[in-house]
């Protein structure tokens, strides 16, 4: 039987990812009806979910099934999606729009986008914890582990800060890189991470390879990131365009200049599909999410 060309396994997945959302995020209509709907109003109906893609593209590797996968991916989901909740508010980002709709501060009060973030982060694991995703429980308690470090100071909430202070700063290139691969390559390489513990058992060598794909394909994330800052239009980010420049920080594209930040997103994906030879066919689905998140435009 032929696998599914990326685009249909991309939808598939996502449309997955939004039922399996749909029901693990507590109903509307469940008192503190509010903050649920605003946690709903957060994750569901939006995004790419590149990073629930990135769970079940690993998982492919360890055969893992797609019942495990889906509530690793959505663990991660939930912890990204309350990222961007805590973002966007006045304290931080001070955004108003997200996936093309009003950010949860500006539809539910900056009191409930508050909470409706600090919910979502203990869902995550909640579901990490209620499932049995591992065949042996030192496993799941590790991958409890590796989503945690991932969320917290030694990960994104850590680049976040880091991003915070350096507003007007001028970074160098391996402190930028360090602020990325703490602010958005962490969860994306516990993404990575997370599904390659739901199947067979791997080698520690080859989890670090897809360690090292993700490390790489995280970072060409966020120059790309900064590149679509520049180059595209609200309508066509679903957030407001331009924003780094007009907040004054630093990015890829304004220490590399547009040219140079192309061609390191570039170096960047050679690099992960290097990391990713030796897993042959099983490596395919990994190797077309680095295609789309180098040539994405949006």
């Amino acid at each position: 039987m032929t696998a599914p060309d990326f685009k249909a396994w991309a939808q598939s997945t996502q449309a997955r990812m939004e039922n399996v959302l749909a029901d693990v995020l507590p109903q509307a209509n469940h008192l503190p009806a509010r903050l649920h709907e605003a946690m709903r109003y957060s994750v569901l109906d939006g995004g790419k979910r590149v990073r629930p893609l990135l769970v079940f593209a690993a998982g492919e590797i360890v055969a893992a099934s797609l019942e495990r996968l889906q509530y690793a991916a959505s663990a991660v989901e939930m912890i990204h999606a309350y990222s961007l909740v805590h973002d966007d508010m006045p304290a931080m980002d001070n955004d108003v729009l997200r996936r093309g709709k009003p950010t949860v501060h500006v539809a539910y009060g900056e009191a409930t986008a508050l909470l409706a973030g600090d919910a979502l982060q203990a869902a995550a694991f909640d579901v990490l914890s209620a499932h049995r995703l591992a065949d042996n429980p030192a496993d799941q308690l590790r991958m409890v582990n590796i989503l945690a470090r991932a969320a917290g100071s030694l990960g994104m909430c850590g680049g976040q800060g880091v991003d915070l202070y350096g507003v007007g700063q001028e970074l160098s290139l391996p402190e930028l890189e360090m602020m990325h691969i703490l602010k958005t390559g962490a969860l994306i390489r516990s993404s990575v991470l997370l599904g390659s513990f739901c199947g067979e058992p791997l080698a520690e060598d080859a989890r670090d390879r897809l360690d090292h794909f993700a490390k790489c394909i995280g970072l060409a994330f966020q120059v790309v990131d900064d590149i679509l800052d520049c180059e595209a239009d609200s309508a066509t980010l679903g957030k407001t365009a331009g924003k780094d420049a007009a907040n004054n920080k630093p990015t890829y594209v304004s220490l590399l200049g547009l040219s140079e930040a192309r061609r390191k997103a570039d170096e960047l994906k050679a690099d992960a599909l290097d990391a990713l030879a030796p897993f042959g066919e099983r490596g395919q689905r990994l190797r077309e999410i680095a295609d789309f998140i180098v040539e994405r435009r949006s």
